[in-house]
């Protein structure tokens, strides 16, 4: 296989000529998130089914090691100082904190993001078509498309006045998306409520808040919290009766209203192709960001009718999966 080491070394034993072959490399993906494990399963599971393809097989000539900091951003150091102690050849992060912790920790090991805002923004790399330094990844656009999800909700919702944005003050990304979702609120004629939470136990109480400001409609934001918690999120937005979007498809699954975002297929495909490049010699500098190609609105058609909104026509045309 292209980028593993064999070594023949042939000796002559009584005669017989013996073959010994020296074992192939194994590759170390040191993975750190800021999320849960179960957060990330399908896409633990679809990178390496993808990495799988390309030849890469785990116990054989790929290993993982996995950190996860479950939504507790000031383990992130910590754990990216110990995968580097590990020696890994490539560091995996997800999101701006983890990104960033990982930055910290090395300069010399490759590291490949994804399930990250803006990356530039973010102080991450130069530019998207030269990010420079040992960084590279998959950039989900989040804060460009925080204005699309709140003309999907105006325009399901035409007489919708104010909106909640679910976001982390303390996830650099979801600041990024908080502010960037000014403009296009004034533009639609949207007051915007801020609703914090840095951990789950705050959600309840930021619902109560939110209802008590008028809120009419509810924004979730990418962030670890909202990454780990879509039932329980849902499941409050159904309770206090908000529709709500947000960037994932498995809150749609898990009872929520809408999401829109990148196609999700792509993402882990793009990941395990940098991956890939990485690990057979090219520079992170040298492999532009990958940005999303296709994207994905996807609706609960359930959860409208227990909401009693009738979609509109027009909604239903530009809907790409629907959830029944």
């Amino acid at each position: 296989m292209v980028g593993f080491l064999a070594i023949v070394v042939t000796l002559t034993i009584g005669g017989a000529v013996v073959e010994a072959q020296q074992q192939a490399k194994v590759f170390k993906i040191g993975w750190l998130s800021g999320s849960s494990a179960s957060s990330l399963a399908s896409l633990h599971e679809a990178i390496r089914s993808l990495l799988r393809e390309l030849g890469y097989i785990e116990s054989k000539n790929i290993a993982f090691e996995y950190r996860y900091a479950d939504n507790k951003p000031d383990r992130l150091p910590a754990l990216a100082d110990e995968l580097v102690r590990l020696k890994v050849d490539v560091l995996l992060v997800g999101g701006v904190p983890a990104a960033l912790a990982a930055k910290n920790a090395t300069r010399t090991i490759p590291i490949v993001f994804y399930s990250l805002a803006d990356p530039v923004a973010a102080g991450l790399v130069d530019s998207l078509a030269r990010p420079g330094g040992n960084i590279t990844g998959f950039t989900v656009i989040s804060e460009v498309l925080a204005g699309k999800r709140l003309e999907l909700l105006k325009d399901t919702i035409p007489k919708l006045s104010r909106v909640a944005v679910l976001w982390n003050p303390q996830n650099p990304g979801n600041a990024q998306q908080w502010k960037e979702s000014q403009l296009p609120a004034r533009e639609l004629g949207l007051q915007l409520h801020s609703m914090e939470v840095s951990s789950a136990d705050q959600l309840e109480s930021a619902f109560k808040e939110a209802i008590k400001a008028r809120s009419a409609a509810l924004a979730v934001t990418n962030s670890g919290i909202n990454n780990s918690n879509p039932k329980l999120i849902a499941d409050l937005a159904a309770k206090h009766r908000l529709p709500a979007i947000s960037w994932r498809g498995d809150f749609v699954a898990s009872g929520g209203l809408m999401s829109y975002a990148a196609d999700e297929a792509e993402q882990p495909k793009r990941v395990a192709y940098l991956i890939d490049r990485v690990l057979k010699g090219t520079k992170p500098a040298e492999l532009p960001v990958e940005r999303p190609m296709g994207f994905e609105f996807i609706l609960n058609l359930k959860t409208a009718k227990a909401l009693g909104l009738t979609i509109p026509p027009i909604m239903l045309m530009r809907v790409t999966k629907v959830v029944k």
